[in-house]
């Protein structure tokens, strides 16, 4: 077996090793090369030449040097001035190799630079073609992408049959967020939680304690006097939503008859009844200005509606999907929300644009729950095949599954104000700490399956709803 020199690529005179990289160098060109740079030539790695090993090889006996003015001499000048173009020649390659990397590295930084300056350029454009439609007209306007949506004067509303539009005024208003408590109950306290309280009421649970079902009919029941102080009947099929306005006396309720209605607690009637839908209203979620209304149905559409007037401003559908509606939140920003479909795919939408933005599959089955933490960050999802994922929304990729036990429902989910803890509703009930997304509390009280959750101011209680038509609070 012969050696092969590193640098010359040549069956060394005076073969040697480096224990630095284990390569076989000619001795007097890693002298040189060591004299010169003081590391290994493969991997730059610091190198003396009292490390060099040599190699016990048979060779011939080099003569004595000769004098300048023989042949032998001549040679060995020759032999000098190869070795330097040796050095030099893989000094070369080295450095050619580097070059080579920066430029890949700049060339993909100039890419990644042009594809960000593309969208701002196209969303800049699409802004102020949306401002210059605005601006003329504070009537019907619908998105150009979605030309299912653009007449739709023949769907039954109470108030109007046309839609009012997206003026530049609600999207401005649009922009406002919710603000987030200061104080929350910390974990260690949150799994000392207990069953404090069980009253007979009805299967769904908004925040403030409104519960409805298949009765028709919805409840507001009063915790602190444990006592029901409003029922509330109008709906002509079960009452599948509600929501509870976080500064005012009213509730908002959805319902497979199609209908949405607000109801005023202080009076015990309904204000107003809002037909944004042909189907059954499958999702509800209340706008973070409190001032509008997204629901999901299965005509395949979502509205956006005003709750002072109650007409509806927009509607749209994906016709390329064709498919119904299963569930819809709002993000807390208040500019995007995320529908559920009953193929399995989470559509996030921009509300202004009310084009979709970007999809999320991975489930199997219908997606009955999505929830959006309060930091924004992260989009909780549940759908029919006993899993729960997490998405996040700055890479748009699935992070986390959280596999459930088989055949477990998953019926609701909510993050607490604080975005701290996520609970899961369904076969049972159980709550997971965010970042870790360990699970710190479970409960099994309930005798059917549980379909509304929802956490108290801080997390300082968790009430639930069951269809065994029960009411439990949770706390220390």
């Amino acid at each position: 077996m012969s050696l092969v020199c590193a640098i010359s690529n040549e069956v060394p005179e005076h073969p040697c090793v480096s224990p630095v990289s284990n390569q076989v160098f000619e001795r007097r060109l890693i002298e040189k090369y060591i004299a010169e740079n003081g590391v290994d030539p493969m991997n730059s790695q610091p190198l003396s030449e009292e490390q060099l090993i040599d190699i016990k090889v048979s060779h011939p006996i080099r003569p004595k040097a000769p004098s300048s003015t023989s042949i032998p001499a001549i040679l060995k000048a020759l032999q000098d001035e190869w070795d330097a173009v040796m050095l030099h020649s893989f000094t070369l390659r080295q450095q050619l190799q580097t070059t080579r990397q920066e430029l890949s590295h700049a060339l993909y930084q100039h890419d990644a630079a042009c594809r960000v300056i593309a969208r701002l350029t196209k969303e800049v454009t699409a802004a102020r073609e949306a401002l210059a439609t605005l601006k003329p007209q504070a009537g019907l306007v619908a998105p150009q992408s979605m030309p299912a949506s653009q007449l739709i004067e023949d769907r039954c509303f109470l108030f109007s049959n046309v839609q009012v539009g997206m003026t530049p005024e609600i999207i401005q208003k649009v922009r406002r967020g919710k603000t987030v408590p200061e104080e929350l109950v910390r974990a260690e306290d949150l799994s000392k939680y207990r069953q404090v309280a069980s009253h007979a009421v009805s299967t769904t649970i908004c925040r403030t304690v409104i519960t409805c079902g298949a009765d028709k009919n919805v409840v507001v029941f009063d915790k602190k006097e444990e006592q029901i102080i409003a029922t509330l009947k109008g709906h002509t099929k079960k009452v599948t939503s509600v929501i509870y306005h976080p500064s005012q006396s009213v509730v908002f309720s959805a319902s497979p008859d199609s209908t949405i209605r607000v109801w005023s607690v202080t009076g015990g009637n309904c204000i107003q009844v809002v037909r944004a839908h042909e189907a059954s209203v499958t999702g509800l979620s209340l706008h973070a200005t409190g001032d509008y209304l997204l629901s999901s149905s299965e005509d395949q559409y979502w509205a956006f509606s005003d709750i002072q007037t109650g007409q509806v401003l927009t509607k749209v559908t994906d016709e390329a999907a064709g498919v119904a509606l299963t569930c819809a939140q709002f993000h807390p920003d208040g500019l995007i929300f995320g529908t559920g479909t009953a193929d399995s795919q989470i559509k996030i939408w921009d509300l202004k644009e009310r084009t979709n933005v970007a999809n999320f599959p991975g489930h199997s089955g219908p997606v009955t729950s999505i929830a959006f933490s309060e930091n924004g960050y992260y989009l909780a999802t549940g759908a029919q095949d006993s899993s729960v994922k997490l998405w996040d929304l700055r890479k748009l990729k699935n992070f986390k599954t959280i596999a459930l036990d088989n055949n477990y429902e998953v019926k609701s989910l909510v993050f607490d104000q604080s975005g701290t803890y996520l609970a899961v509703g369904g076969s049972d009930i159980r709550v997971y700490i965010c970042k870790q997304w360990s699970e710190v509390l479970n409960f099994s009280d309930h005798s059917g399956l549980v379909t509304g959750l929802a956490f108290g101011d801080n997390a300082q209680f968790l009430s639930s709803a069951g269809m065994d038509r029960s009411l439990k609070f949770y706390s220390l």
